[in-house]
């Protein structure tokens, strides 16, 4: 079992930055690649972001490439989503997650990932 809890939401200004944390627990964190996605009511939860176990490797959503970076410390058992140039589309809950399988292909998609952390409210106002 993998516990991930997210941190960092809030209420901020269009063009304003925000940086999420992810803190993991229970497993070797290296042997997971994370991702992050975002979740709207009434709309399937989209990938944003995710990085290999390294941290060498990134793969990024076109609607926030060049505005959003991430991260992982491995050390301290954490990935953060740094977001730049917030736009009220950016608004929604961010959910931080674990890929356990073996490889190095990016999942984009839900049932890629093992483990969810709770979701984290990010509102983005214009």
């Amino acid at each position: 079992q993998v516990q991930l809890v997210e941190s960092g939401g809030g209420l901020v200004q269009a063009g304003a930055s925000l940086r999420l944390s992810c803190a993991a627990s229970g497993r070797t964190f290296t042997n997971y690649k994370m991702g992050w996605f975002r979740q709207v009511p009434g709309k399937e939860r989209e990938f944003v972001a995710a990085i290999n176990w390294s941290g060498g490797l990134t793969y990024y959503a076109d609607s926030v490439k060049g505005r959003f970076t991430m991260s992982r410390d491995n050390a301290e058992n954490t990935v953060n989503l740094q977001m730049n140039s917030l736009k009220p589309e950016d608004t929604a809950v961010y959910y931080c997650a674990a890929d356990g399988s073996i490889g190095t292909r990016f999942y984009l998609v839900e049932v890629g990932y093992d483990y969810w952390g709770q979701g984290t409210q990010v509102t983005v106002s214009s």
